[in-house]
């Protein structure tokens, strides 16, 4: 009896199993495979993930402070995650179009990229954040099939592609407290690098700021989507933890000053800026390094 009970059983379960193959393999013919799900499991983890909560910091903790501004090649290895995929890929977006994305959907506010000396001042609008990133209204000259020309008008979107470097603006301050070294963006503003319409072959490229974005004000659109990892698909990180971890790799641009914060190129060029923007950097960490006894 119980051995009847128990194939009953078995049947019953693959007669289910089999059943729910059937459910899974049933096309609709008015979708394409791009339309169904193609993860093997549900992925929960970073979709609804909330920012990484920043460490309370009193005044009088914080023994030494410098604002940085960092540049950022995005071509570089380290940085090739902010850069890439240039165009959307199913949900996979990176930095830049995340960033136009919040903007569009009144998550993010876009800031003048122009203003020097406060980067988070003055709104801009969407017809200004199209104009910075490249998108115009051009007339091209179209043959028909007799060889006549018409000219017709199209439209050229924003050159996200272009955006080929990011300038970001950090603290950096000791917190005596915790004995640690800490910084935290404060804002990040990309940069759009092109060719002008008609340059000489060896001419240099130009660079255009298109528009300053308030870090603290970006991180829950940047903590719910993915960067991907190029050692294993199953650990990505969100882009609030890339930045949080200091993940990205770039020489100081500027830092605060009495010259009402120039940049180094201002006063060095070549490869003295480069030496410049490494002594700040070596400075920095000889200056925490100074506090300890071996």
């Amino acid at each position: 009896m119980k051995r009847s009970i128990f194939i009953g059983l078995g049947l019953l379960a693959v007669a289910g199993t089999l059943l729910a193959q059937q459910s899974v393999t049933v096309i609709d013919s008015s979708r394409t495979a791009v339309d169904y799900m193609v993860e093997v499991y549900k992925k929960e983890n970073i979709p609804f993930k909330a920012p990484i909560p920043l460490p309370y910091v009193r005044e009088a903790d914080v023994l030494q402070e410098w604002t940085v501004w960092r540049m950022v090649m995005l071509t570089e290895k380290q940085n090739l995650e902010l850069y890439y995929p240039t165009a959307p890929i199913g949900n996979r977006v990176n930095l830049v179009n995340l960033l136009l994305r919040g903007v569009e959907n009144g998550e993010i506010t876009a800031y003048d990229p122009n203003d020097e000396y406060n980067e988070f001042s003055r709104k801009i609008t969407m017809a200004e954040i199209d104009q910075n990133f490249g998108a115009k209204t051009d007339t091209i000259d179209v043959a028909d099939e007799y060889g006549n020309l018409t000219r017709q008008v199209r439209e050229v979107g924003r050159k996200t592609d272009e955006i080929k470097r990011l300038l970001i603006k950090e603290k950096i301050y000791f917190d005596k407290k915790h004995s640690v070294l800490n910084f935290q963006v404060i804002g990040i503003c990309p940069i759009r690098v092109y060719m002008r319409d008609g340059a000489d072959f060896d001419a240099k490229p130009d660079m255009q700021k298109t528009m300053w974005i308030y870090m603290p004000e970006a991180r829950n659109i940047l903590a719910r989507h993915p960067v991907f990892n190029r050692f294993n698909d199953a650990q990505n990180i969100s882009f609030d933890d890339f930045f949080m971890q200091n993940r990205y790799s770039g020489m100081i641009y500027r830092v605060s000053n009495v010259y009402n914060n120039r940049d180094i190129q201002e006063y060095a060029s070549g490869l003295d800026a480069l030496y410049e923007a490494q002594r700040i950097q070596d400075d920095i960490f000889d200056w925490e390094q100074d506090l300890w006894e071996y």
